[in-house]
This record gives structure tokens, sequence and C-alpha cells, in this order.
């Protein structure tokens, strides 16, 4: 990926009751096709004696690979749906099985609709979102003089340190958003008047939690 995306925060599983049937979504991350096929073998395996195992999942940067099934359901009415919610909510390289016990009342079309729907959402809800930000890191060596004023700048602008080593000097390794790379280094070379080294480090993902929108439910 060569962006910043939205994906889930962690494999998780969920369940609601509609009308006596019982949906479980299992949901996960996924980077290939392998992979989510895996997973939903995997989940076909565990519950085996469902009615349906329904799914859906999308992969890729600007989500080239999209892929669902209904799995016996009629047509339209599960695959599509969790297809839906998984585009609604801006998620990528995620899959979400949801697997129907049938609990003798029938749906109809549209309730099928609503219950994957909302199956679907509420795992979502439940796992929770993250944004998965590209940062740079950066390790930065002072002279202990300078430690205290370095780690106040950083904790000010809300600079995570991702390690600290204690030699002669301290090595500080840092995560920057790209975006912010030059004007922080220029701000600690500012700050420091120059008495540092800093050193570019690798281009990592950070996680920070977003908040989910749940106007994305339909109500059964």
């Amino acid at each position: 990926m060569e962006t910043d995306y939205l994906t889930i925060q962690a494999t998780g599983q969920h369940a609601i009751e509609i009308k006596k049937s019982r949906f479980i979504t299992d949901i996960a991350r996924v980077t290939t096709e392998d992979e989510a096929k895996a997973f939903l073998a995997a989940v076909s395996t565990r519950e085996a004696k469902a009615t349906h195992h329904c799914w859906a999942y999308v992969l890729g940067e600007h989500n080239e690979i999209q892929r669902e099934s209904d799995n016996g359901e009629p047509s339209g009415t599960a695959g599509v749906p969790i297809l839906t919610v998984l585009q609604r909510n801006q998620l990528h390289n995620v899959i979400a099985v949801v697997t129907r016990y049938f609990g003798g009342i029938k749906l109809g079309a549209g309730g099928l609709i609503r219950a994957y729907s909302n199956a679907t959402s509420t795992a979502i809800e439940a796992v929770g979102v993250v944004k998965r930000v590209r940062q740079q890191e950066i390790a930065i060596t002072v002279d202990y003089p300078n430690f205290d004023r370095l780690t106040h700048y950083l904790t000010e602008e809300k600079i995570a340190v991702r390690d600290t080593a204690y030699t002669d000097q301290v090595t500080l390794t840092i995560a920057v958003d790209l975006a912010a790379v030059d004007d922080t280094r220029a701000a600690m070379t500012n700050l420091l008047s120059d008495r540092l080294t800093m050193k570019t480090g690798a281009v990592i993902y950070n996680e920070v939690p977003v908040e989910i929108n749940a106007s994305h439910r339909t109500d059964a």
C-alpha cells in the first residue's frame, strides 16, 4: 500500500439474533485472496452445521479486488449487503464472513438484506476501525544537556518515542507523518541549535483509532 487507509482494528467475531435466526460475523484483515479463502474455510469448518456462510472481501489500495457470495441465500440478499457495508466504511484488506443458523422464520428479501448488513455493521463496531498512517522513522542523537529540551518538544508536539538508547549520548527513535518530516527535522534542528544528529529509518505504518459512523447500520 502506498497511501494511508482504513481497516479493522483486529480480527474478531460478533453475533446478533433476528427472528430466531442467529447471524455470526467473523471479520479479519487479509492481504491476499489466498488468505481470504483460508479464513473463509476456517470459519466454514468451525461452523459446519450452519445454514449459510455468506461473505465478502476487499483487497488492494483502491479495493481492486472485490468478491462476495450469497452462499445459497436468494441472489443479492447477503454477499452484496456485506460488501456494501465494507465499502461504506471505506475499509481495505478486510474479509467478513456472516454465518447464519436458520431459526425457522423466513425474513424475505428485504429482511435478509437488512440482517446481513446489520450483522456486518455491528461486527465492525465491535472490533473497531483504525487508520493506518504512513510514518517515517527518525533516530535522533543528542547529548544529555539537550535531552530534556528535546523530550519536552516531542511531548508538546505529541510525537511518540518508539525507542530510547542510552550510551555516552541519548538516541531517541520517533515516527513522524510523511508530510511532516521536513518541518519536524527543521524544528528540532532550530530548537537545539543544530546540536544533534538525525538518521532516517524505515517507513512504517502507525495505527490511529477512528470513530465509526453508526448511520451505516440499517434497522432490521
